[in-house]
């Protein structure tokens, strides 16, 4: 096994630049104590504008695009030549965690920071993005930073009004941005190479392995669904059980069935009823109607349409046996994003030289890399956090395995970048393949 590129004393007094700046940015959010920072809010702009600071000191040139992203670029050997991008996002649900999407971007500079501290420059140029949007909390539609870079802004997502009544070009101009400039934000294909994204698992699959790092072989796909059992509602003491069609009995006999039935499916498929509410809704009358979600995840799109379509047949075959009537309706679909071949193998070995061996997982949740792997392959490396606890404050990660991470992602981004030749060739296919 060769010695990584960055020693462990170096990796750890990064690791500890990288958690005191997680603390300064959880600082800025729009309410004190609890970190909540939205989309083309003041708060996004700060944010911006310190990232964009540590970006310069680590001899990136610096800026903001049309969307609110914040770019930074460290040059290649020869000028001009494509870029390896690295990334993540600086927005955050209500009441957040301080990692997830921040450690990405902050992790990503301290890598620039060692090529530019040790003067090194790569075949590639190194490209970071603070991505604006991934998290959807302000207007309800994701990947607005990311779906920038990539061109692929539907022209709705302008008029698109957020609680306030405000739309996404009113607060646009709001912070400085105008809205008929969006596609200046899209890249040019040729332009980039690749994408990596380091993350914070979200997950318990590394705490369970005893792992501080992790490689993603796909992001899920998810189908969401709203589902009704309607059935006949009744005085609760008159009706005997016998002749009853309980809507609600037929669904918790369906959501049974889906918890034990879907690991049999497959053991990285996940099916989720979220909501639950009866009709007429009292403790004395047989429930007539139910209304209920269903989520479907998984990182294959044949086994979790292959799941889905079992679970609504069970569901129907439920009411038809009891007297009911079963209807779904799908919502939201998105397909299943496979990490690239090429890039997983380049994290696995990195990850391996780190911590001595590798483990290979899906992610459960979206990423900016959904949307980059659109233009660009992807590759994703996961860290451990406590518990798997994510979206919340008490969202967790250890700066030894912080350090671990940027010792590998060091070593993957110089291994990438130093056959920058034959990943511009290999993406080059990738679009012809997609044509």
């Amino acid at each position: 096994m060769s010695d990584c590129l960055m020693s462990a004393s170096d990796a750890g007094l990064a690791a500890s630049r990288v958690m005191a700046r997680c603390d300064a940015l959880a600082e800025i959010s729009e309410t004190a104590g609890k970190l909540t920072r939205v989309y083309l809010s003041p708060e996004h702009m700060r944010a911006n504008a310190r990232v964009g600071e540590w970006m310069k000191a680590a001899g990136m040139q610096v800026w903001q695009d049309s969307v609110g992203n914040i770019c930074g670029r460290y040059e290649a050997a020869q000028p001009g030549a494509p870029a390896l991008l690295l990334g993540s996002h600086l927005d955050t649900v209500r009441n957040a965690g301080r990692y997830d999407g921040m450690l990405g971007v902050l992790t990503a500079i301290e890598t620039v920071q060692y090529l530019h501290h040790h003067q090194l420059r790569l075949p590639l140029a190194i490209e970071i993005v603070g991505f604006g949007d991934e998290e959807g909390t302000r207007f309800g539609i994701t990947l607005l930073g990311s779906r920038g870079l990539t061109g692929s802004w539907p022209q709705s997502w302008v008029s698109h009004p957020d609680g306030n009544s405000i739309t996404v070009a009113e607060a646009m101009a709001d912070v400085g941005l105008d809205a008929a400039t969006i596609s200046q934000a899209a890249r040019e294909v040729s332009s980039i190479v690749a994408y990596l994204e380091l993350h914070i698992e979200q997950g318990p699959c590394l705490e369970q392995a005893d792992l501080a790092l992790g490689v993603v072989t796909a992001i899920n796909g998810a189908r969401r669904l709203n589902c009704r059992f309607t059935g006949e509602a009744g005085h609760a003491g008159t009706v005997p059980m016998n002749h009853r069609k309980d809507a609600l009995a037929a669904a918790a006999e369906w959501m049974l069935y889906i918890e034990a039935s879907t690991p049999e499916h497959h053991p990285q498929l996940v099916a989720t009823v979220g909501t639950l509410q009866c009709s007429p809704g009292a403790v004395n009358v047989i429930p007539g109607e139910v209304d209920l979600t269903l989520d479907v995840r998984g990182p294959e799109d044949q086994p979790l349409a292959g799941l889905l379509s079992a679970l609504l047949t069970q569901a129907e075959a439920i009411a038809l046996r009891r007297g009911l009537t079963f209807h779904a309706e799908e919502y939201y679909r998105i397909g299943a994003t496979r990490c690239d071949a090429q890039l997983q193998s380049a994290l696995t070995q990195a990850v391996t030289q780190v911590q001595g061996r590798s483990l290979s997982l899906p992610s459960g949740a979206g990423h900016d890399a959904i949307a980059i792997a659109e233009r660009w392959p992807v590759g994703m490396l996961f860290v451990r956090c406590d518990r798997g606890i994510s979206h919340h404050p008490a969202e967790s990660v250890t700066s030894r395995d912080v350090a671990k991470a940027i010792q590998a992602y060091l070593q993957v981004v110089h291994d990438v970048a130093c056959k920058g030749d034959v990943l511009a060739a290999h993406a080059d296919d990738l679009h012809k393949d997609e044509q």
